[in-house]
């Protein structure tokens, strides 16, 4: 018996090594690079590109934008960094999917429509700060539901038009077993129903890279 336990072990580590390397494989060659983080966010917002979808439901405005992990290498350098560094960083930061999803309502934060109404406005900051891993989900196309691992909902106070939230999960292998994946929300109370988008995996495989320093 321990011997098949160990066979188990050995197996899914091998099996989840042998993902990683198709993953890397893939994406040799293939990604583009930019000099600039501006640069590259542009490309990424371009709907076109298949990084960015919207969604309107009557005066609702739903954006779904995935979030390069180069974005996240670059966030974390301090001045004084070497190519070490930023594979490092790379390999800490691939494991995992960003989202930035934004929502709005008339153009303005979510929780503006509900400032009107005291138990209102409460029921819908207690929902975005804590929980929407009951109201968001991403599935492959398999129906296999990724669980999200963690959020970030900035309270902006009506210094903001959208209210934005930055969603990650760990980076399944059954997202990655077809050509596209789902992201889901569930109704917030708008009376929407559930909002979906259905996510290539393509483009994420090829996620664009930021040049860094041309010399390392």
């Amino acid at each position: 018996m321990e011997n098949n336990k160990t066979y188990f072990k050995v197996s899914g580590f091998l099996s989840k090594g042998i993902f990683c390397l198709a993953i890397l494989f893939s994406t040799s060659g293939c990604q583009k690079k930019f000099d600039s983080e501006k640069e590259l966010w542009s490309y990424v917002k371009d709907v076109e590109n298949g990084y960015s979808h919207e969604k309107k439901i009557g005066n609702l405005k739903y954006t779904l934008t995935y979030r390069p992990t180069d974005v996240l290498v670059k966030q974390t350098l301090t001045n004084n960094y070497d190519k070490n560094t930023i594979d490092s960083l790379r390999k800490k930061y691939g494991e995992y999917l960003y989202f930035n999803l934004s929502m709005s309502a008339n153009n303005q934060e979510l929780l503006n429509s509900k400032a009107g109404n005291k138990n209102n406005f409460g029921a819908m900051v207690n929902q975005l700060a804590f929980e929407m891993h009951n109201k968001i989900y991403l599935v492959s196309k398999s129906r296999d539901t990724v669980p999200l691992a963690d959020y970030i909902y900035p309270r902006m106070y009506g210094m903001s038009n959208n209210t934005n939230i930055l969603l990650v999960y760990p980076k399944d292998r059954a997202l990655f077993e077809n050509e596209f994946f789902h992201f889901t929300v569930q109704d917030l109370g708008f009376f929407t129903g559930e909002v979906g988008f259905k996510v290539p995996t393509k483009p994420i495989l090829e996620e664009p890279r930021l040049t860094f320093d041309q010399t390392l």
